[in-house]
């Protein structure tokens, strides 16, 4: 069984779709072992339910939370590391120690609307204050330049005249989803 640690920051829903794929045998072989937050968040609550070890830890700078996260990992090592959401940035010295193992969803084609400051809405309102005519979202691995990993899958979607940041969102999170159990079953 291929055993995947998930990071997440928010309500993890990419998480849960993740844990649903492997319920319904979509991601057979593989189990979701462990969640960490790096802030008081639903998704561990979820997790917890689901009787998976969750551990919220305290964000402070990306030097500490790497550690701790790093300790925490090197006790059951996981197959993968999944960013579902998750708004730290890891640093250099983790990203190093766990080169290849770890991918993260972006909420656009990378390597357009990427890097520090790039996360959630935040991308969709470039896009449309842009007036790009396509957006999507990148599977790709991490390292220690934000966003900057190479590409494993990405995907697009067409913008309409009278697309919002909203409804863009909406739109690139079924990607998202799509792409990111794609990712973690091709690994």
């Amino acid at each position: 069984m291929k055993k995947i640690a998930i990071l997440v920051s928010g309500k993890g829903s990419n998480m849960q779709y993740i844990l649903q794929a492997i319920q319904n045998r979509i991601l057979s072989g593989f189990r979701v072992n462990l969640v960490i937050s790096d802030r008081c968040c639903s998704a561990i609550q979820y997790a917890l339910k689901k009787n998976i070890t969750a551990i919220s830890l305290e964000k402070t700078d990306k030097k500490f939370i790497s550690r701790k996260i790093n300790n925490i990992l090197v006790k059951d090592i996981p197959y993968i590391i999944v960013l579902a959401g998750f708004l730290s940035i890891l640093d250099a010295e983790f990203c190093e120690k766990w080169f290849g193992k770890v991918i993260n969803i972006h909420p656009s084609l990378l390597p357009k609307y990427g890097g520090k400051g790039m996360y959630g809405m935040n991308v969709h309102q470039a896009v449309i204050k842009n007036k790009e005519k396509i957006s999507g979202a990148t599977v790709h691995y991490v390292t220690k330049d934000v966003d900057a990993g190479d590409i494993i899958l990405k995907k697009s979607c067409k913008i309409s005249s009278k697309e919002t940041p909203m409804s863009l969102s909406q739109k690139v999170s079924l990607i998202e989803r799509e792409i990111l159990i794609q990712s973690i079953k091709n690994l």
